[in-house]
């Protein structure tokens, strides 16, 4: 059964690229990509959806940020730095309110100090893509589903210095999007393995304020390819992403804090290349039997080789490699550790997927729990609906530090 244009459809919503009309003709899974909009596509486009809400309020960053409970999504070695003995953490977004009314995205953390230079932290990432009525080739109704996906992830995060941290972590993707029906489809599973490491610490650059510096590195999702259907050989990447950026965090006196971060994001999975096509516009199949290539590099390589590759197998040179970062900025502002707000700006490229928009947000923290709302204002429309599909996107996040709950003691803070 065909259903390539519902799983297509479902992904492009998830990753909310927006919404492009496509003359090209299309043979196979060739789909006429060309140096005006060349989107990088991977499986499992939900594991890149931020999923706290103080993050996403900072407009998608949080690599270099003050320790919480949600860092493993953005860099698992800050949890070596967490203040928190014991954090319990539940974020919810219902995603995509513009298009649909029944996509959510829900994410339980949970981290705890084993010892005064270590930190072990588990989480649970599950996304609903609601209710979808199955359509075969032709077009006649094969019941309707609720298909979802899935991850579990785990870290171990330690102290290698008085300042900087590194960690490990395990991830479990399980993907059910077809929800097997038809012969061939199942779901797919993948394992994947993230690296990072974090630096803080405190510096003096101003006169009359204390401050503090941190940066972050992290390569996430390196992980196993994703295959859907039980009689093809073709695995689509997952995204391993890498992360990198600074925080510089000042205390303006005892009640008022500001913090500035900025995060540099680049998805290392390569670059669709361009084909050569003949005089109608299809696709030339080689002496091999493969599609010859005019400009880039063949994507369908291995892991390791796709995550070197994809610094220098754009299409469009060194110039469209450097459109596939994205640039996030955000700041926070603290009074008296208790109430804060905050707002960023995430870009992205036009040719690698048009996402742009403004972040905003506020939190609340006393004692046991913390509240942290997230809201996000998209600064461009598609050219087909006229509006944003991220538009009205909110997130939540509830966090529990456990640790001061009754007269649990917190361990010793090791500098």
């Amino acid at each position: 059964m065909k259903r390539i244009k519902i799983i297509t459809l479902l992904l492009v919503m998830i990753c909310a690229v927006g919404v492009k009309a496509q003359s090209d003709a299309e043979i196979g899974h060739v789909i006429g990509q060309n140096l005006d909009y060349n989107v990088i596509s991977t499986a499992v486009p939900f594991m890149s959806i931020a999923p706290d809400a103080r993050s996403s309020a900072m407009g998608d960053i949080g690599v270099s940020t003050s320790p919480d409970v949600y860092s493993m999504h953005w860099n698992p070695a800050k949890y070596a730095f967490i203040e928190e003995d014991f954090s319990v953490g539940l974020a919810y977004s219902p995603w995509l309110r513009s298009l649909v009314n029944d996509m959510n995205i829900a994410y339980l953390a949970a981290s705890k100090r084993v010892s005064p230079k270590a930190t072990v932290a588990a989480t649970l990432r599950y996304f609903s893509l609601g209710d979808i009525n199955y359509r075969g080739a032709n077009n006649e109704d094969e019941g309707t589903y609720s298909p979802n996906e899935w991850a579990i992830d785990v870290a171990y995060s330690r102290k290698l210095g008085k300042y900087i941290s590194g960690s490990v972590a395990g991830r479990f993707i399980y993907s059910d999007i077809t929800q097997g029906v038809g012969d061939y489809n199942k779901a797919a599973i993948s394992v994947a393995a993230d690296v990072a490491v974090y630096y803080t610490r405190d510096v003096y650059w101003f006169n009359s304020v204390d401050a503090n510096f941190s940066w972050g590195a992290a390569i996430t999702n390196i992980g196993s390819k994703m295959n859907y259907n039980k009689a093809s050989l073709e695995k689509d990447f997952i995204p391993t992403n890498l992360r990198f950026g600074p925080t510089l965090k000042i205390d303006v006196d005892d009640f008022n804090s500001f913090a500035f971060s900025v995060d540099f994001n680049k998805l290392l999975v390569p670059t669709p290349p361009i084909y050569q096509t003949d005089s109608v516009g299809n696709p030339i199949v080689g002496a091999d039997g493969n599609y010859l290539i005019a400009s880039g590099k063949d994507n369908e390589v291995g892991l390791v080789q796709g995550m070197i590759q994809s610094f220098y197998d754009a299409p469009g040179g060194f110039g469209e490699e450097l459109k596939e970062f994205t640039l996030g900025l955000g700041a926070e502002y603290w009074y008296n550790e208790t109430f804060t707000v905050r707002a960023g700006f995430f870009h992205e490229a036009q040719m690698k997927g048009n996402r742009r928009y403004v972040t905003l947000g506020a939190g609340l923290k006393y004692n046991v729990f913390a509240l942290d709302v997230s809201y996000l204002v998209p600064v461009n429309n598609t050219a087909v609906s006229g509006q944003n599909p991220l538009e009205n996107t909110l997130r939540f996040s509830l966090t529990f530090n456990l640790d001061k709950w009754g007269d649990n003691t917190k361990l010793e803070k090791v500098n």
